[in-house]
């Protein structure tokens, strides 16, 4: 999914600096953000009060939304680099296009994983005849120096491992979890999880001390590690944890966020992340002549122009606080 942001700003992230090493329970509220005609998305990371959460960098909530007679989602071409996109739904379908030629339906519980690498574009829209309910999460994960040039790939998992518990069903999306690993590909210690919870129940799920952590909550009512988690918010949890305390009030679905923290300071901007100004700023001549991102084909509409640079260059080894 793409970042629509017209006043899009450069921000640096990642860096052992912005990580809390023990355990905290810090409530994030979401920023909205219109996506399209039709859609608006709860936006959690990057966050004024947290720009990532291991690698994962970017994390839009959107929905439940009456799309019945809406266009619903529609996100005309735009290009990527330097992360993987992970597009997760609860209720609704997305279908995926890409540079590479890809053609995908995503559906609730299924993974769409793209890998952008050093460059790829593509687009996401709601089927002509879709159903009348859209919602899901849209994710970014930074990819480390060491696989951001990799070659651009799609990958989608309609089966996905399951971790079971009193109360507590958990879908592996992507990593690893309590011994379940995702199919996905991944290229740095992460874990992210799907988390339906039946109402009234409780449970405690194995966490590794190493990573720090994150809930989103998706829909219903629960706490987390006591501190109750609204739809559309976000607990950061901190490093230091071996398990983790859920209660669910009500039904409740939830994602549960984490890694080993991201050491490597990284720079966003739009859709793009690079390690210095100057590869963005190459990243924007290329998508605007034309280059490189390669061409999104069958979408009923033109590509997104990309946001203007700001005027302040970023300071080295500048820090966003």
């Amino acid at each position: 999914m793409s970042n629509l942001d017209r006043q899009a700003a450069v921000t640096v992230c990642g860096g052992r600096g912005f990580v809390v090493a023990e355990p905290v329970r810090e409530l994030l509220s979401p920023r909205r953000v219109r996506l399209g005609e039709s859609t608006e998305v709860r936006r959690l990371l990057p966050n004024l009060g947290r720009r990532m959460v291991g690698a994962w960098a970017f994390v839009d909530h959107y929905g439940p939304d009456d799309i019945a007679d809406e266009p619903g989602m529609q996100v005309p071409p735009h290009p990527h680099m330097g992360l993987q996109t992970v597009s997760w739904l609860h209720e609704g379908e997305v279908l995926h296009r890409d540079s590479l030629g890809s053609l995908r339906t995503v559906r609730p519980r299924e993974l769409g994983l793209m890998t952008s690498g050093r460059a790829i574009s593509h687009s996401e829209e709601s089927p002509r005849d879709h159903a009348r309910l859209l919602h899901g999460a849209q994710l970014w994960v930074a990819l480390p120096d060491a696989h951001r040039q990799v070659a651009p790939h799609f990958q989608h998992h309609t089966d996905l491992p399951v971790v079971t518990a009193p109360g507590l069903t958990a879908t592996v999306i992507l990593g690893a979890l309590d011994g379940a690993v995702s199919p996905g590909t991944v290229y740095t210690p992460i874990t992210g999880a799907d988390l339906s919870l039946t109402g009234g129940g409780e449970a405690r799920l194995p966490l590794e001390p190493d990573f720090e952590y994150a809930v989103l909550s998706m829909s219903g009512e629960a706490e987390v590690d006591g501190v109750p988690v609204l739809p559309g918010s976000m607990l950061y949890l901190g490093c230091g944890r071996t398990e983790l305390p859920l209660r669910a009030v009500s039904d409740a679905g939830l994602m549960l966020l984490g890694g080993e923290p991201f050491e490597e300071e990284i720079v966003m901007f739009w859709n793009w992340i690079g390690r210095s100004q100057e590869e963005i700023e190459q990243a924007r001549e290329d998508w605007t002549n034309g280059t490189r991102f390669g061409e999104v084909k069958g979408y009923d509409g033109p590509p997104l122009p990309a946001p203007e640079l700001p005027a302040t260059r970023l300071k080295p080894r500048g820090r966003v606080r």
